[in-house]
């Protein structure tokens, strides 16, 4: 997919035009100290978004209820919009810049009905609710992040045409060519009341972790170098072309750590490093991480200069504004100061523009998840699934290694035991007893992952189950647990803790790591270690997301390109009835020096 340089440029030009007229109000002019002149000075906004995750509306379409967590956080693009509105009218909008830092097409059920029930591909096709609420709300440019090619490339491509507005991944490569796929950049002026505009660069950044995630749909079309080299090779020529201020927009966290191992040779989370390493970055919105980081500053090391990094919290609930000041200095602009906060979208109104633009495509997918497809004997819970083996993720297991068996049957690979891997991806699902909705069995599986097998070891299933134990907090025999502190050691996230069904199993939380795995049987027998078994895995898992051990380059006898989830809304669909008792038992738990925890 080589870059259409006509298009680019003239999006750029085009774009760059239309910012060109700034207001004079964002001018500071003062008397410089031992001058007999006013010193020139122009201060600007760049606002940014990032991990929107298809949030428009404050709605969870899982509960279909207006969003709400733990911290009354709200979501969505029409509360941003309103933000957006409050600083363009303080600041003068011709003196803002509004951009993102990706992941947005992919996350709600909003915007995975116009990825596969009502496609935007199709003849005729809609147009996406996010190009066209982000187009409305008008952003600037927006950097890809690794879930925009979740639906593959053709899905992206015409997300991309819809927008008003450049996807940017100048380390996303055309995999034969390797020239940008996407526009490396974008270029804007800004026109100031002193007699020279100011030239602002915005470079997007995407993560390579793509190459391992959504390899089956990127292979051999598109490779992903790191966001490091790829900053070093543009920054400088970004200033060569007369950039004033240069901002990364990167999808990538600032911790320097990777989930996928050594993998691929470049660094997951590598926004603070390229704020280190390269020199001529003014300030980098960062995302990815999902976590809020108002405002950090990094040192970098050849300039000895600052710079602002700021990651807004994700799904709209945060807008990072970076203020800029400029002083004209020997005949060009200098970066004086640069500060960053965010604003909280709980403080605002959704804007009734953009829910009078998507009200019927919000009605539409509330009645599409709101079907009734099944029945379910008991209640079934997520909220206790961390630290227990509970039927909800029995559940996906059941469908899971039943989806698999009924693949391999009549295969050389017929006879193997089958089991499988889960995780608790929402501690909020729940499907009640009685009527089951889409939208009830969907919010079991958020994500677009799909269905892989692999044939592992008995000794292997040890380690992976090790590995999945880290996520347990070393807790000493004696005295209470509280459930609430006992998961998520050293920040490991639930989609990286794996239950594995068909197995029976201890996890003794009073052991160090690596060795907590007791009591591993199958069928009422210890597991011997050099038993084959088939692994019912999801595609992340099985391309080395969360880098747990051997899986990944174990050999693969089977995979699709259905969804899990809509693997199990079929199976609900199909059976009728989803009758606890079939799965529903405990087949691990948590020790401490052999007494059960719970």
């Amino acid at each position: 997919m080589p870059l259409n340089r006509r298009k680019f440029l003239g999006r750029t030009a085009a774009t760059s035009a239309g910012a060109a007229l700034a207001s004079a109000a964002a001018a500071v002019p003062a008397e410089a100290r031992g001058h007999g002149r006013p010193r020139r000075r122009y201060a600007f906004t760049v606002m940014g978004t990032t991990d929107l995750h298809g949030n428009v509306f404050n709605w969870d379409y899982f509960t279909d209820a207006e969003f709400d967590d733990a911290a009354h956080n709200d979501v969505g693009l029409a509360k941003i919009s309103t933000l957006v509105d409050q600083v363009r009218e303080e600041k003068g909008r011709r003196n803002t810049l509004l951009i993102d830092a990706g992941d947005t097409i992919q996350g709600t059920q909003l915007s995975y009905y116009y990825a596969r029930v009502d496609p935007i591909t199709g003849e005729d096709g809609p147009v996406h609710p996010m190009a066209r609420a982000m187009n409305a709300i008008g952003y600037d440019a927006a950097a890809l992040g690794n879930h925009e090619f979740n639906y593959g490339i053709p899905v992206l491509r015409k997300f991309e045409e819809q927008c008003d507005f450049p996807l940017l991944g100048a380390n996303a490569l055309d995999a034969k060519t390797l020239r940008p796929a996407f526009p490396p950049y974008w270029m804007t002026r800004l026109r100031t009341p002193c007699g020279r505009d100011v030239k602002v660069a915005v470079l997007g950044l995407t993560n390579p972790g793509i190459a391992i995630w959504d390899k089956v749909n990127v292979q051999g079309k598109m490779t992903f170098p790191g966001l490091e080299e790829q900053a070093a090779k543009w920054v400088p020529r970004l200033r060569s072309m007369g950039a004033d201020v240069v901002i990364v927009s990167a999808h990538s966290g600032t911790s320097g750590t990777s989930s996928y191992g050594d993998q691929v040779p470049y660094v997951e989370n590598a926004a603070a490093l390229v704020a280190e390493k390269v020199a001529g970055i003014d300030a980098i919105l960062v995302g990815h991480a999902h976590v809020e980081i108002p405002e950090s500053r990094v040192v970098n090391e050849e300039t000895g200069h600052e710079v602002v990094l700021s990651e807004p919290l994700k799904w709209g609930q945060r807008l990072t504004l970076f203020d800029f000041e400029l002083e004209w200095e020997r005949g060009r602009w200098r970066v004086a100061s640069v500060s960053a906060k965010v604003l909280n979208s709980s403080t605002a109104e959704e804007d009734p523009r953009i829910v009078r633009l998507l009200d019927a495509e919000h009605k539409k997918v509330v009645g599409y998840v709101n079907q009734v497809i099944g029945t379910c004997s008991a209640t079934m819970t997520a909220a206790e699934a961390p630290y227990k083996d509970a039927p909800i993720v029995d559940f996906i297991n059941h469908v899971q290694a039943e989806t698999v068996k009924a693949a391999l049957a009549g295969t050389e690979y017929a006879d193997l035991p089958v089991l499988s891997q889960a995780s608790c991806f929402s501690r909020t699902a729940a499907v009640p007893a009685g009527e089951v909705t889409i939208r009830q069995v969907a919010g079991l599986y958020p994500f677009e992952n799909t269905l892989e097998a692999r044939v592992v070891t008995g000794a292997q299933l040890k380690d992976y189950l090790e590995f999945s134990a880290r996520y347990y907090v070393q807790t000493p025999a004696g005295g209470e647990v509280d459930p609430a502190k006992l998961t998520n050691a050293s920040d490991i996230p639930d989609y990286n803790y794996d239950a594995v069904g068909g197995l029976t199993y201890e996890i003794d939380i009073a052991k160090a790591p690596g060795s907590r795995i007791a009591k591993l049987s199958f069928d009422g027998e210890p597991v011997d270690e050099k038993a084959r078994f088939v692994l019912a895995v999801n595609n992340y898992r099985a391309s080395g997301g969360g880098n747990f051990p051997h899986v990944a380059s174990a050999k693969q006898v089977w995979a699709n390109s259905e969804e899990i989830r809509n693997t199990i809304i079929a199976w609900v669909r199909t059976k009728g009835t989803i009758d606890v008792s079939r799965f529903g038992s405990v087949d691990w738990k948590l020790t401490r020096d052999g007494v059960p925890v719970f």
